[in-house]
């Protein structure tokens, strides 16, 4: 379920900063990235049960009441971390808004508690904790790379509160040599800092290009419409809205292989373009459109009964052949062959539905008369049809 980006944000003005990526980005990859922030749980667990390892082992080795602390500190926020972890997953799938400002300023606040425990070692003079626990926050850093791609501001942040502390342990411990530290971390929080916007952007373009190119697999590149394999993908998303309801009207253009012939190919085009829209504009919110192959368009509508297809029946018919078409300085007419299919009648699924209907759309054709197939769930094809529906208007001058 996707929900409304809006709800998915974060409340606060400084976390919803911290989470923006920047730039022209679709919603959907928005959407994309914020989820992200919730995935990765074993570089999550493997971060939280590394910390918390070493800042026991620190305790366990200095024994004071600052070490006790950064135990103290880690454990806390591990266990606000992990609840806030899942039931953030649980409403981001579900599209509903999640504890993402509590999310973030706990992220923050381990950065910070790391940085502590760094701070803390350094300042001790115990060089052996200190390297424990520098190593320690700098494999961190990976992990926060990798994990919050989809927010590079976070990462620079976090980042900055995990290492930043060392600088200035090091530039207060009275050891010449830890004066290097003013050089070397703040080159790896910029490397680092740009490699996570790098990778950001990296991956933007990339869900951008998937998003392009299944749009192109989806939809009819002249009209705009859900192509054959459009339609199929949403049938497979929406299997379950066949069960009562639905209706496909498969619809065949009368005469417009004569527009093709004299008028050209670019005239024929620009029949379909004007069609698609016509049938677009009669379709509403309920309805999809789609252009299968040629001069053939399928409409499935949601929620109608015999009575409503028969109602938009009649409104595709008026609108793609009651009037008429200018192509190329003329006017051209062309009429309308429809099938239609009632899931309550003839089918479980949309494919089954599409069947029904193509089969009604040629015996309509070929018996030149108005026929709904009676064809029931599982049945054979009947002998007679009832109220098959052909439709077919005016045609060129």
């Amino acid at each position: 379920m996707a929900g409304d980006l809006g709800q998915q944000l974060p409340g606060w003005s400084v976390t919803r900063w911290l989470v923006e990526p920047g730039g022209d980005i679709p919603d959907s990859t928005r959407r994309t990235l914020l989820r992200s922030l919730y995935s990765t749980l074993p570089i999550f667990a493997g971060g939280v049960l590394n910390t918390i390892a070493v800042s026991t082992l620190i305790a366990a080795r200095m024994q004071t009441t600052a070490a006790y602390v950064w135990v103290a500190l880690e454990v806390l926020l591990a266990a606000l971390r992990l609840p806030t972890l899942y039931f953030g997953h649980k409403a981001m799938r579900e599209g509903k808004r999640g504890p993402t400002d509590l999310y973030i300023t706990l992220a923050v606040l381990w950065a910070a508690s790391v940085g502590y425990g760094t701070f803390m070692c350094v300042a001790s003079g115990d060089w052996v904790a200190a390297t424990l626990a520098c190593l320690s926050a700098a494999a961190m850093v990976g992990g926060i790379c990798f994990r919050n791609f989809g927010a590079p501001r976070l990462v620079a942040v976090m980042i900055a509160l995990s290492l930043g502390p060392c600088v200035i342990a090091g530039v207060l411990s009275g050891q010449p040599i830890l004066l290097l530290t003013l050089f070397q971390i703040p080159f790896y929080l910029a490397s680092m800092t740009s490699a996570a916007f790098q990778l950001n952007r990296l991956l933007v373009r990339t869900m951008k290009a998937e998003m392009i190119n299944d749009h192109h697999a989806r939809h009819d590149p002249l009209t705009g419409l859900l192509n054959r394999n459009g339609l199929s993908r949403w049938a497979g998303e929406h299997a379950a809205r066949a069960e009562a309801g639905l209706a496909v009207l498969y619809l065949d253009l009368d005469w417009f292989k004569t527009i093709n012939d004299t008028l050209g190919h670019k005239a024929g085009d620009a029949v379909l373009v004007a069609v698609s829209k016509r049938l677009q504009e009669i379709g509403g919110p309920h309805v999809r459109v789609a252009r299968i192959g040629g001069d053939e368009f399928v409409l499935v509508a949601e929620n109608i009964g015999r009575d409503g297809a028969e109602q938009l029946k009649a409104r595709i018919s008026e609108a793609v052949a009651g009037q008429a078409y200018v192509v190329a300085g003329q006017n051209v007419h062309v009429g309308a062959s429809i099938g239609v299919a009632l899931s309550d009648d003839h089918g479980g699924t949309l494919s089954e539905l599409l069947d029904v209907a193509d089969m009604a759309l040629h015996h309509a054709k070929t018996s030149n008369r108005a026929a709904w197939p009676a064809m029931g769930r599982g049945g054979a094809e009947p002998a007679v049809r009832r109220r098959a529906l052909r439709v077919v208007h005016a045609h060129t001058n």
